[in-house]
């Protein structure tokens, strides 16, 4: 074998004990012999929210454990590739195992700095286009159909919620929920404003054009959160849902639009069949909107004591440029790629790993 490949076996195998150490194997086991006596006893199911919420968490832990087990079996499995590659003069298989091998470890890696207190939840993902009229509004749909073949590809089921669309092409905005664990600590580095520059498809002159769009990336809510909405302190108005060009999606009154008085905030759903579904959707919209600004005013408590450290990762995140050179550009720790399209049909992987790198030290300081 070559050395630089014992070298890099090495440090896998460096890697994956750092990360079964900082996971605690030995307690997610344990967790997982309570979890299996609870969903063994007879009596769970007699409280079925309880019930889901043990289940749910059982699968969880043990894909964790999984996981973890089947990366350590393949980390020690790739001497013998290699040796067995060697005799027969061929190690091509073995050193694409290593390749995959080694990716398939940094992305866990990653997912251990996971550690904040909301990282493990659900995502919710709020659109808007911004300045750069119906260029803007295109921008913003194709944002959303990036973040939405992400999600296909990783497994993850997505909700649309509400979609706003412009007169001309694209969206005003959207929201979607992206369910999965880890979601919201994985996409929360993807807040921001995200810049488009491209000859513009709408101008017949073909022009070059610069258009922006706005993400935002909340948590999911949980009931633990205890984030209340009095009936008081909102208003709900009933309207009709609508498609693209404003063709009718159904003729009753199911769309809803809440505002929060208190605030000002504004939150719509259309998408699903009833009124009393849309609502419930929109509030619990309304409530990750909440927590998120309660997160904000307790974090600029503790900056202003000087706790907080420097986590202002400025609003223009990315650069997407089409013309005239073709390139993809994270501002905040110089990630780039030189495939566009590549990024745009949802492969994220590379700049989301690279954002929960930068964001973690900058937490600490480095």
């Amino acid at each position: 074998m070559r050395p630089e490949t014992s070298s890099k076996i090495a440090d896998l195998d460096a890697t994956v004990t750092t990360i079964e150490k900082v996971m605690d194997l030995d307690e997610l086991d344990a967790r997982v012999r309570e979890l299996e006596q609870q969903a063994a006893d007879p009596s769970l199911w007699d409280d079925p929210e309880h019930a889901q919420e043990v289940t749910t968490e059982l699968a969880s832990v043990q894909a964790r454990l999984r996981k973890v087990r089947e990366l350590r079996q393949r980390v020690e499995d790739l001497p013998v590739m290699y040796e067995l590659g060697e005799e027969e003069g061929d190690v091509s298989l073995a050193d694409a195992e290593l390749a995959e091998l080694t990716q398939a470890v940094e992305s866990l890696e990653v997912t251990t700095m996971l550690s904040g207190e909301y990282d493990a939840r659900e995502a919710v993902i709020n659109i808007r286009s911004g300045a750069g009229g119906v260029d803007a509004a295109d921008w913003a749909e194709m944002l959303m159909r990036m973040y939405i073949r992400w999600a296909e590809k990783s497994g993850a089921r997505v909700d649309v919620l509400d979609t706003s669309y412009a007169e001309e092409a694209g969206i005003k905005s959207a929201t979607f929920i992206v369910h999965g664990e880890y979601m919201y600590g994985t996409l929360s580095v993807e807040q921001g404003a995200h810049r488009l520059v491209r000859i513009s498809p709408f101008d017949n002159q073909g022009r070059r054009q610069t258009s922006f769009a706005e993400v935002e990336v909340l948590p999911v809510v949980e009931k633990t959160d205890h984030i209340e909405v009095p009936d008081t302190d909102i208003r709900v108005d009933v309207y009709r849902s609508s498609g693209p060009g404003g063709q009718s999606v159904n003729t009753t009154d199911s769309a809803v639009r809440i505002t929060h008085l208190p605030t000002g905030i504004v939150v719509t759903c259309q998408n699903e069949k009833s009124q009393i579904q849309n609502k419930a959707s929109a509030l619990g919209v309304l409530q990750a909107k909440l927590l998120e600004r309660k997160r904000q005013e307790e974090k600029a408590e503790l900056d202003a004591l000087g706790a907080g450290g420097n986590a202002s990762w400025g609003n223009q995140m990315r650069s997407y440029v089409l013309h005239p050179y073709q390139m993809v550009k994270d501002l905040r720790n110089n990630y780039e790629v030189s495939d566009p399209q590549k990024v745009l049909d949802g492969d994220l992987d590379g700049f989301l790993e690279a954002g929960i790198r930068w964001r973690m030290a900058q937490q600490n300081g480095e």
